[in-house]
């Protein structure tokens, strides 16, 4: 099966991310989990590799102004929302309405890029210590893989400590 037939069986939502991993020359195919990767735990134990290594997209909204605030986080990681709000400023929840509408992809299948209305963005500097990567691709079953750099150069996202500091 050719790239274009694979991609047609696709979800649609996931068909529309494979359309612009295309588009910046991402070579590397869309992955249909068989249980939901909802979760960093549920996606690394379909692709059996570590929780790590799953680059959450988490999206906060920015009280200010409403815009959405795009957090791609390792799997392993909770996000420090005061880490995040001195870089971007105060956040808010982001119910599902807010992420549906400001990325285009429901909560569970938030892909780094394609979003609705572009996201302030900021990456983990935590997901650097891998060479390989999985991302939702705009479907709860659905990831790519990349590499960290490769996540930069297509987001260009600002790398930060956005890890809370595990207590030990």
């Amino acid at each position: 099966m050719d790239q274009d037939q694979t991609r047609a069986t696709l979800p649609e939502s996931a068909q529309r991310v494979a359309r612009l991993l295309a588009e910046l020359g991402h070579d590397k195919p869309i992955v249909m989990l068989p249980a939901s990767g909802k979760t960093s735990a549920e996606a690394a134990a379909g692709l059996g590799c570590s929780v790590a290594q799953i680059a959450k997209s988490i999206i906060f909204r920015r009280l200010e102004d409403d815009a959405p605030v795009l957090v791609i986080a390792s799997g392993g990681n909770r996000v420090d929302e005061t880490k995040v709000a001195a870089r971007v400023g105060a956040l808010g929840k982001a119910d599902a309405r807010f992420v549906r509408e400001k990325t285009g992809y429901a909560i569970g299948g938030v892909c780094p890029i394609g979003h609705a209305v572009t996201p302030v963005m900021l990456l983990d500097r935590d997901l650097f210590g891998f060479d390989s990567l999985w991302a939702a691709a705009g479907h709860p079953h659905a990831v790519f893989n990349l590499t960290p750099q490769q996540l930069q150069q297509m987001t260009g996202a600002e790398v930060a400590d956005v890890a809370q500091a595990s207590h030990v």
